[in-house]
């Protein structure tokens, strides 16, 4: 029996276009927020989950519709949610969609490569409040279309 061949996934491709939008910290997107905050305390965190689309019945395309939550701890002497710097991920996460059509992002796997057809908002980024561990966590959702670009150059 052979190992299943290793292919794009929407969540490996919105983490890698993630981390390629100046003022995320390309470090710290994930599919998972890390339960240790020590990594990210600084910088903020951006977790991504595929919530819905559908890939197109004639053509090799993938339209997926991600959320995106960029969260933000307070050092542990504040007690106060830093939410001027979740909602500035979120603005990053927005303002990096201009501009964002074609871009071609290596994938973590596999020498794969995916080009992002183009990204746009849908939802206005919004504050998500009561936060039991008391992290600001600003929401919104990106449709991420995108097509298999393993064979093809830049």
């Amino acid at each position: 029996m052979t190992a299943p061949a290793v292919v794009a996934t929407t969540d490996l491709v919105a983490v890698a276009w993630l981390r390629t939008v100046p003022e995320v910290p390309a470090q710290q997107v994930a599919t998972t927020l890390p339960t240790d905050t020590a990594a990210w305390a600084s910088t903020g965190f951006v977790q991504v989950a595929v919530v819905g689309g559908s890939p197109n019945p004639h053509l090799p395309v993938r339209a997926p519709v991600v959320a995106v939550s960029c969260w933000a701890c307070a050092p542990r002497t504040s007690g106060k949610p830093p939410w001027g710097k979740a909602n500035s991920l979120a603005e990053a996460v927005r303002a990096g969609t201009w501009g964002a059509a074609g871009r071609v992002v290596e994938l973590p796997v596999g020498g794969l490569r995916a080009r992002v057809l183009e990204a746009y908002v849908l939802t206005e980024p919004r504050r998500v409040p009561d936060d039991e561990a008391g992290y600001a966590r600003y929401d919104l959702d990106l449709a991420l279309p995108w097509t298999d670009a393993s064979g093809v150059r830049p």
